[in-house]
Order: C-alpha cells, then sequence, then structure tokens
C-alpha cells in the first residue's frame, strides 16, 4: 500500500465543510490528517480533487445485488461482481442482504460469503450478511416468498447463530410473532443488530421490541403497518411507532419511487438527520439496463420487471426491491426533500456506522479511521472511490 495525498477538495467532515483542505493517508489506508489548506507531506500517490467534495464513502446498510448479480446466486463472482459494481457509484461499504429462502440457500450463501470477503479487493467492503426473513408477518411479505416464510423456532435459528453467527451482522424480523421477542436477545447476545421488518405489529408490539433491541425499521413504509382498527379502535402500526419513539432508526429507501417527496419530507421532519440510514435494497437491477429481472437467486428467484427506475412484480401490483444506487439516494434527499448536502451525507456515512457499532472505523473523515474516501462533483456523480486507502475506481 501506497501513502496518499488528497488535497484541493471541499472536505466533508462531521461538523463542517472544509472548502480547501487535505486528507493524508499512511501505508496501513488509515488517515493521519484532516487539514485546511495544502498540506506539505510526502506520499507516492497523490490526488488533486479540483475543488470537488471529499466525503467520507457511503455505506449501504441493505442491498441484494447490482450489475447482474445477486448475493443468492450461489457463488463467489456475484458477490464480488455486486460489491464492485456499488463501489463504482460511490459505496465503500456495504451488508450483503440475503432473501427468505430454504436453509439450504442460506447455509450455502454463509460459505460463499467466507470466501468471497476474502477475495474482495476491488469493491466495496464487506460488513457482514443481513438476513431478511425468514420469520416475517404473511400479510407484510411484499415479494419475500410465502412458501418460506414462518415463525422463529429457538431450534432453527441457535443452530444457525452457534454455526455462522460470526458472520451475520443484523437480522430482520416481524416482532408480533409468537417467539420473536426471544429471537432478538438471542441475537443481541452473539453482538447481531435484530430489525423490525415486514410487520403487522402495532404500537404496544413495536415499545416491547425496541426494549429488546429491535432499534431499527428495515425500509421505513414498506412491508409495514400503519394505523389500523381492530374491533373500531384505531391502533398504531409500525410507521407511527417508528415516528414516536425518539431513538428509534429507520432505513429510507430514498430512490424518489419506493417514497415520494412529501414522505422524504415527513421521515426528514420528524426523525432529523440523526436517526435516517439510507439504503438502495437495490437488486440485480442496479446499474443495469430496464427489462426482465429476477428478484433472488438465479436458480429459485422471482420474475420481475425493471421499468421507470424501479423493480416490480409482474403484475405491477408491488414494488420488488429497488435498482437505487447510493449517489442517487442523496441526489434525491438533496432535490426532492430539501435536506442539506451535509445532512444527506451523513445518512449515508456516519448515521450507518454508528449503527452497525463500527463508528470508530468508518463513516467520517477523521484521523485513525479507515481511509475509505470518495470524491463527487455538485451533480453527486462519483469520480473516485477509495476502500482502505486503496482507489478502486476511478472515473
Amino acid at each position: 500500500m501506497n501513502r496518499l495525498k488528497i488535497y484541493n477538495g471541499q472536505l466533508i467532515t462531521p461538523y463542517r465543510l472544509i472548502s480547501n483542505g487535505t486528507v493524508l493517508v499512511d501505508e496501513n489506508g488509515v488517515i493521519t490528517a484532516v487539514e485546511e489548506g495544502d498540506v506539505q507531506a510526502s506520499a507516492e500517490v497523490e490526488i488533486d480533487a479540483a475543488g470537488k467534495f471529499v466525503s467520507p464513502g457511503f455505506i449501504d446498510l441493505h442491498v441484494h445485488g447490482g450489475g447482474g448479480a445477486d448475493f443468492m446466486d450461489g457463488n463467489v463472482e456475484a458477490f464480488l461482481q455486486v460489491a464492485k459494481t456499488h463501489a463504482t457509484y460511490g459505496t465503500t461499504a456495504l451488508v450483503p442482504t440475503t432473501l427468505t429462502s430454504e436453509n439450504e440457500d442460506l447455509i450455502e450463501t454463509f460459505h460463499i460469503y467466507e470466501e468471497a470477503f476474502v477475495q474482495n479487493r476491488e469493491g466495496a467492503h464487506f460488513l457482514g450478511l443481513h438476513l431478511e426473513g425468514p420469520y416475517f408477518s404473511m400479510g407484510q411479505r411484499g415479494a419475500q416468498d410465502p412458501r418460506y416464510i414462518r415463525n422463529p423456532k429457538p431450534e432453527e435459528y441457535t443452530g444457525i447463530l452457534e454455526r455462522y453467527g460470526h458472520l451475520i451482522a443484523r437480522w430482520s424480523a416481524a416482532p408480533e410473532l409468537p417467539g420473536a421477542i426471544e429471537f432478538a436477545q438471542c441475537l443481541k447476545e452473539y453482538g447481531i443488530l435484530p430489525a423490525i421488518a415486514h410487520t403487522d405489529a402495532v404500537y404496544e408490539d413495536v415499545i416491547k421490541a425496541f426494549e429488546n433491541g429491535y432499534t431499527l425499521a428495515t425500509h421505513l413504509y414498506s412491508g409495514m403497518s400503519g394505523v389500523t382498527r381492530r374491533n373500531a379502535h384505531r391502533y398504531a402500526g409500525v410507521i407511527e411507532s417508528a415516528f414516536l419513539i425518539d431513538e428509534m432508526d429507520v432505513e429510507v429507501i430514498a430512490d424518489g419511487i419506493h417514497l415520494p417527496a412529501p414522505f422524504l419530507k415527513l421521515i426528514y421532519k420528524i426523525k432529523g438527520s440523526e436517526h435516517i440510514a439510507l439504503v438502495t435494497d437495490a437488486m440485480r437491477g442496479a446499474g443495469m439496463p430496464e427489462g426482465d429481472s429476477i428478484l433472488g437467486g438465479l436458480r429459485n428467484g422471482l420474475k420481475v420487471v425493471i421499468e421507470g427506475g424501479v423493480a416490480k412484480l409482474p403484475d405491477r401490483t408491488s414494488f420488488a426491491g429497488s435498482v437505487a444506487t447510493t449517489d442517487r439516494l442523496i441526489r434525491s434527499m438533496i432535490q426532492l426533500a430539501d435536506v442539506p448536502l451535509l445532512e444527506a451525507v451523513k445518512m449515508l456515512t456516519l448515521n450507518p456506522a454508528r449503527i452497525m457499532g463500527i463508528g470508530d472505523k468508518k463513516g467520517t473523515l477523521q484521523k485513525g479511521k479507515d481511509a475509505d474516501i470518495i470524491l463527487f462533483d455538485n451533480n453527486i456523480t462519483i469520480e473516485k472511490t477509495i476502500v482502505e486507502g486503496r482507489v478502486i475506481y476511478s472515473k
């Protein structure tokens, strides 16, 4: 690894924008300085940012695929392709996400992930797996395959955790299901983040879930309950609960389609910039032309169609994952929700790092942190992507 110097850039820090600054990186891929002006220092690689923004790399907590590949395809090449594709759009770290599937497919994915983690040198860094399902509400399954949806059973998930818990970063489930609270408690013992998803829970369920570790709402508004009536009485759903619980973090698919402008503005108004994590929820069609595609693995995935900048079920009754990239998320928040650039960037850097417990290493341009850095222009067009001090993409 070579020492790196990035100068003449607009540095985005957690506290301010440094209009003419320098970032220095040592031979171990660690930031050693973030300073105003052109710092005089020797480096084997020098990058003139030419006045462009220099930002922490984007961290995507929820991504299924991209570049024509999916993490459920059953091979290492798919993992590497997804990581490389998203790196070209500014993602320097991501959480590979599975779909509800047969246990055999899930076990295979664990082994493939281990191989891909070691081989991944040209794409976004892997932060551990996100298991999306199979413990969901059937009524909120969305594009999840109903054949595999079930309630959490200790004899099933404890076996998975004992063997593969070290590979899992987060696990999404419906907290109202029988056994879901005990499931979350078990996840916490393994250092895994429980998240609320594909759920018909009401406020009373959500507050109990939050107290037991479900501190993140997966893709807010998508696959979750809003206000409902039961025996003529109104109950707050997960959406209202996420707003009411100040400390609950929420994922937002800010592609402008899953959530149009009024929803993005509402979420930002209530949750502020502190508790929002922007996610792509991207499937294999991200970075690809529109047309027919597959959600999930090639062997037993679900046929979908990509049109109008989103993936849909063939009958157009539901969205089936997005084809967004992280640069698009930033543009949407700025252009549709009137969010300032620095706050939008926080939602893809500092906040995801905090949520995943890696804020000591990633998420900000600060001395001592990993040199996950991107350069982009006023339109959020990515010019360079740097992962742990290595330039892996240059326009």
